[in-house]
């Protein structure tokens, strides 16, 4: 049976959530890893592997929340879930580097991609979340 069957705990709409926000996040990084030199005002010293290095410690959480959903923790993958989708919104930092306007059409997509994916995962995750607690409490 592949993995994914069997993780009836979380309704699917949060793993098709979570699986396009793992693609936003990829493509985002990816984008900004390939293009560093363009992106405007970015440090020096970040550098194309620190970019898919910092992907990797951020889904860090995402493939927790899989093991926990696997073993039957809900309440855990919710959380785990919640902390994963909210590193989306780290990409809005790229704005405290530069205006919207300084950045490609190509740059803004990837950003809002995964910032609104990131978004809408963490809700959907938090409101599932509050309908575990409000059906035990």
């Amino acid at each position: 049976m592949p993995f994914f069957v069997r993780l009836p705990q979380l309704p699917r709409h949060i793993w098709w959530l979570l699986a396009l926000y793992c693609c936003a996040s990829f493509v985002h990084f990816a984008h900004n890893a390939e293009y560093l030199a363009f992106y405007p005002n970015m440090p020096h010293w970040i550098t194309r592997e620190n970019v898919y290095w910092a992907w990797l410690a951020i889904t860090v959480p995402g493939i927790a929340a899989l093991a926990a959903a696997a073993s039957g923790w809900c309440t855990i993958a919710a959380l785990l879930l919640i902390v994963y989708a909210s590193f989306g919104l780290d990409g809005l930092g790229h704005y405290a580097l530069a205006l919207c306007s300084e950045h490609t059409l190509a740059m803004n997509f990837s950003i809002w991609f995964e910032v609104l994916a990131g978004a809408i995962l963490a809700i959907c995750a938090a409101n599932h979340l509050r309908k575990m607690a409000s059906a035990h409490g």
